[in-house]
């Protein structure tokens, strides 16, 4: 029986068991027990290394894994759910991009760079949270210095203590008023910094690691950007000087180290379309740098070190998880240094009818939820019945064996077809309440998959 933790302590991956784990995905990813077993088994590997003595812990490598299956299995949803279950940075690429040194296109290093990019996003959100209260304050304080006028001079006749007590009760009335929303009508002018950068250009098929000039560092002025004057209601003025406090209580020198140590002990990289580049050499056009494409991704797997913006980067403990659906080429037509980087290999079973009803049922954000959920939005109660899932899952199931196998995609066109016309019609409805049975399923579908010309293009 699968045992789910409370939602207090969910956030905390160590104690997440591989059990657990393989439970969690299953409420996202429907089969495929294999490739849940591996991804959870690598995941807790990784949690184990952590807590080993730091010099043990730098000689375990992580276990790469290679998914095989066909398209439309459940590869990628598995591997983002797993990223997402670990709070840890993760990025997906297709192999097929990327181009040997010397072609147009991208190089591989770039996947590293966008995950650090990812984590820096993922640490300064983080940090945001913790700061908000106090950038919250201070924006308040800040509105209420522009809102209030300034202090008056003091009569030599006057007591210092009275004038600054009759301030700090203006200060706290205006204060009561700002939060109360009274004085959201009020127009305010602040000085803001305007966000305008210079132009130039990168040469084609180079990136600015590789230029390896520091252009803020040449011309400070230029990227510092002027400020100007505007007006703005207090609610806009608020919410601005709100982020601009929170940019100066976070130290994007921290949050950059905090990333880049993210990125390298807990990143994942999913590599999609492995198969691709996996051609047997001899060809024509773009496959003659297929093998070049695998000798340049090989170092990036093995471990080296990217040059990044915010630092230099190891991809020794990162994990990737390669996928393709091997249909042409196989695993064995990689190259042999590659192949021995994914260890763990694992084939994800096609799906047939019985998987496509539970697809449509039983995940958190099933398909049949989701589209319930969006005619709700207009006041449209849809309602299917267990007969009528069946027939989808049938006619999903049929069109894929006719035509290209592309799995649980071939639902979205069914159910695109299917709610075309109360997609269309929904709003000027009479009848709000609509319950999608069998005979209904049979009227919409039967007529398109029943012609194999029709369904090619419709479904």
């Amino acid at each position: 029986m699968p045992i789910y933790l409370p939602e207090t302590t969910r956030t905390s991956t160590d104690s997440l068991t591989p059990r657990q784990i393989v439970a969690e995905l299953d409420k996202y990813v429907i089969g495929q027990s294999a490739a849940k077993r591996a991804v959870a088994i690598a995941l807790r590997n990784r949690m184990r290394r952590q807590k080993l003595p730091p010099e043990l812990a730098e000689e375990i490598a992580p276990k790469n894994i290679l998914m095989i299956g066909p398209t439309g299995v459940g590869k990628t949803e598995i591997a983002r759910r797993l990223a997402r279950l670990a709070q840890s940075p993760f990025v997906k690429v297709e192999a097929s991009k990327f181009t040997e040194v010397g072609y147009v296109g991208r190089d591989v290093e770039s996947m590293v760079r966008d995950l650090v990019e990812l984590a820096v996003d993922m640490v300064r959100g983080e940090r945001l949270e913790e700061v908000r209260a106090k950038a919250g304050q201070n924006a308040e304080e800040r509105l209420l210095d522009v809102l209030l006028p300034p202090p008056r001079p003091i009569a030599p006749d006057e007591e210092s203590t009275a004038v600054g007590e009759q301030q700090n009760q203006t200060r706290v009335r205006f204060r009561e008023q700002l939060r109360t929303g009274r004085l959201d009508h009020r127009v305010v002018e602040l000085e803001v910094r305007e966000k305008s950068f210079p132009s130039f250009e990168i040469i084609a098929g180079s990136s600015v690691e590789e230029v390896d000039i520091n252009l803020k560092d040449m011309l400070p002025g230029l990227f510092q950007g002027r400020t100007k004057k505007r007006r703005m209601k207090v609610p806009e003025a608020l919410e601005y000087l709100t982020q601009e406090e929170e940019q100066k209580l976070i130290d994007m020198d921290s949050v950059a180290r905090t990333a880049v140590e993210r990125v390298e002990q807990a990143g994942i990289i999913f590599l999609d379309e492995i198969d691709k580049i996996a051609g047997r050499e001899g060809g024509h056009g773009p496959d003659v740098s297929r093998e070049g494409v695998q000798r340049d991704i090989l170092p990036i797997v093995e471990g080296t070190t990217v040059n990044t913006k915010y630092g230099m980067v190891r991809t020794d403990h990162i994990l990737f998880i390669a996928a393709g659906a091997f249909h042409v080429s196989k695993p064995s037509d990689l190259i042999p240094e590659l192949q021995g980087r994914f260890p763990i290999r694992v084939e994800l079973e096609p799906l047939g009818r019985d998987e496509f009803v539970r697809i449509l049922t039983e995940p958190r954000s099933a398909l049949v939820k989701q589209y319930i959920a969006l005619m709700d939005t207009e006041g449209i109660a849809i309602r299917f019945t267990g007969d009528a899932i069946e027939r989808i899952a049938d006619f999903a199931t049929i069109v894929n064996d006719r035509t290209e196998n592309i799995g649980a995609r071939r639902l979205h066109t069914v159910m695109e077809k299917l709610l075309d016309e109360i997609s269309f019609e929904g709003p000027d409805l009479v009848e709000k309440d609509i319950t999608i049975d069998a005979a209904y399923v049979d009227r919409m579908l039967a007529e398109i998959v029943k012609n194999e010309d029709l369904s090619r293009y419709i479904l």
